[in-house]
């Protein structure tokens, strides 16, 4: 499970069926080695490599990476006046990586005098994501964010009867889909695409990228704008689910029936 989803320890509450209670604070932190090697370039230079970060799990938050100082270019930062404060962690003091003619504005950030119930930020820098042009685990270009580590994404083969309707109009019609478990969301059907009417559907220009299942790309219905996505070439995770649809829209109905007995 997430640590900071529902229902992980670091969600703000355990839920009711459990035999234990979390003594400390509603907003908690934890922090904890990242096991492999991470790169982040700007403007054609490696900004950090570390072989030593540290991921921050703070209650209701994806993980942020944290990188000790003496693994960051720091000739390529410049101190701004830029200041936030964080009631859990202290004061932040920012940075901007600066390369010839471009210039990431407050993209780096640290806490020299950290909370003393967060002391052990101190040294350390973190980078917001989208302001560096490319991220690196190990060798692998990684898009979105560094994967949570406690995220889990299944694909599992179904026999379920699922229908997709739009204004009663069958769209989708199938008894072979794959079911998608994924941490802290909703149960996905993921339909094959020979058993969906692609007559009725459109190729959107919208893409999203996700850590743990790949590039998506859109298709809308009539009045359903962006109502159905498909990982074309998933990553390995969510290999199963590769050219099949998914649909999730105000406008579209969804039927599921449980497998036949055995």
């Amino acid at each position: 499970m997430s640590l900071t989803k529902q229902p992980g320890p670091l969600a703000g509450s355990p839920g009711e069926e459990v035999n234990f209670t979390i003594d400390g604070p509603a907003h908690r932190l934890f922090m904890h080695d990242f096991p492999r090697r991470v790169r982040a370039r700007f403007a054609g230079e490696t900004v950090l490599d570390t072989e030593h970060g540290k991921l921050l799990h703070e209650t209701g938050l994806l993980p942020v990476l944290y990188v000790p100082e003496e693994d960051v270019r720091t000739d390529l930062l410049e101190k701004t006046v830029h200041t936030t404060h964080c009631p859990f962690k202290g004061d932040a003091v920012y940075w901007t990586v600066r390369v010839g003619d471009r210039a990431a504005e407050n993209a780096v950030w640290a806490y020299p005098e950290p909370k003393p119930e967060a002391a052990w930020l101190r040294g350390h820098m973190a980078f917001y994501w989208g302001r560096m042009d490319a991220w690196f685990d190990e060798d692998e270009e990684v898009k979105g964010h560094l994967r949570d580590p406690f995220h889990r994404v299944d694909a599992r083969t179904t026999s379920r009867r699922v229908r997709v309707l739009l204004d009663g109009e069958v769209v989708a019609e199938t008894g072979r889909p794959k079911l998608l478990s994924e941490t802290g969301l909703p149960n996905r059907y993921y339909i094959p695409a020979e058993d969906v009417r692609r007559d009725l559907l459109t190729r959107s220009g919208k893409r999203t990228f996700c850590p743990y299942k790949g590039e998506a790309t859109y298709w809308s219905l009539a009045g359903a704008e962006d109502a159905a996505w498909s990982y074309e070439e998933p990553l390995e995770d969510a290999a199963k689910i590769g050219g099949y649809l998914s649909f999730d829209h105000e406008a579209v109905t969804i039927e599921s029936q449980p497998p036949p007995a055995a």
